[in-house]
């Protein structure tokens, strides 16, 4: 038996901005919150569990020091990958630069508080 991913937790500075920020990059609800600010989110009819991780935004003052350790990568599933960039970018994602050529099939953003994701070329199908 193996282990999977159930939640993935983001420290941020604004829990609501980037839950509200996540939600309408994954089409994600909220599912929780807790006493210290957190707050859960997940895929409607599902979260906790489900097919896909449930992200917590944790909340945390502190700056963040030293390059990212992880990225998300995401991929749309009812458009092509210029109009989901469109899209992210209208929701507030920002292009981020780092070091790409510009041959790559991905595209490299920003969240609201700085937190890099990729935009890859693949539509997959919804879950």
């Amino acid at each position: 038996m193996a282990c999977r991913i159930s939640e993935l937790v983001i420290e941020c500075a604004d829990p609501e901005r980037l839950a509200a920020f996540w939600s309408e990059v994954l089409g994600y609800v909220e599912v929780e919150r807790e006493d210290d600010g957190s707050i859960a989110i997940g895929p409607p009819d599902t979260g906790f569990g489900g097919a896909q991780p449930t992200l917590v935004l944790s909340p945390n003052s502190e700056p963040r020091t030293g390059p990212h350790r992880m990225h998300f990568d995401v991929n749309a599933t009812d458009r092509d990958q210029e109009a989901e960039l469109e899209r992210l970018l209208a929701l507030g994602a920002e292009p981020a630069d780092v070091g790409q050529t510009g041959e790559e099939s991905w595209h490299v953003l920003a969240d609201p508080e700085g937190n890099l994701f990729c935009l890859l070329r693949t539509r997959l199908r919804p879950l």
